[in-house]
């Protein structure tokens, strides 16, 4: 198996069709041997009736059914976990970075890159639509707070389109602990401390209306930061 494809959803009854055929009809056309799996977490919805039609009828396609909300990070872990990829890619739901962006991604593993990363935050990336300006003040700022605390030099840790090779997704992810979406930064600065050579590439980027993302995560989510820094002092991920 080539391509693993992990797609964490939470009710996404409304548009995970479109992301679904969006992702066969570009993997249909490879040579490479693929599979995709949607990690329904807890959907409240008919998401996992949805994806559990499509599979019936596409082959390559699963789904894993959890009944209890745990949380995107645990989604993420599962699916990457669970995968038999060579090469593994989590990817957003709502399709913001459409998949033909893995041909951007695959130089990079020639060139000893362990991890590859979508980002909106350096030169070359274009957004589709703009921001609610606190997502804008708050991503800025964040991220300068997570650069500080985890990983300087990485401009951009939380789009939902990372691809990892089968040893850094099962080193970095049997360690991950983060359910909720710090998830992202945790890996992250697992990867960097086992050494795993992270890119980070220029996308163009689909900004979501519809986002799960509320307000009041983003001052949870600096804490949860100070967490996961501690726990590195603390030295409970035994590296």
């Amino acid at each position: 198996m080539h391509l693993s494809v992990i797609i964490p959803a939470y009710n996404e009854a409304k548009r995970i069709t479109n992301t679904l055929i969006s992702i066969r009809d570009y993997l249909s056309k490879q040579s490479y041997e693929w599979e995709v799996l949607v990690v329904s977490d807890g959907s409240t919805d008919n998401t996992a009736e949805i994806v559990q039609k499509f599979a019936s009828e596409n082959k390559g396609f699963n789904l894993i059914d959890r009944k209890e909300n745990r949380g995107k990070g645990y989604s993420v872990k599962e699916g990457m976990l669970a995968a038999k990829g060579d090469f593994r890619l989590f990817t957003d739901a709502d399709n913001s970075t459409t998949i033909d962006y893995l041909e951007k991604f695959w130089p990079y593993f020639e060139k000893n890159y362990d991890i590859v990363i979508a980002s909106i935050a350096i030169k070359g990336a274009t957004r589709a639509h703009s921001e609610k300006f606190y997502k804008r003040w708050f991503g800025k700022f964040g991220n300068l707070w997570i650069q500080l605390w985890l990983l300087p030099g990485i401009w951009d840790t939380r789009r939902g389109f990372k691809l990892f090779t089968r040893k850094a997704a099962e080193d970095v992810f049997s360690k991950v602990r983060e359910s909720g979406w710090t998830f992202d930064d945790e890996a992250l600065a697992l990867a960097r401390r086992l050494e795993y050579k992270i890119k980070e590439v220029p996308i163009h980027w689909v900004n979501d209306p519809d986002s799960k993302v509320k307000l009041t995560d983003y001052p949870k989510n600096l804490l949860e930061i100070l967490r996961i820094k501690f726990n590195f002092l603390r030295g409970i991920y035994k590296l």
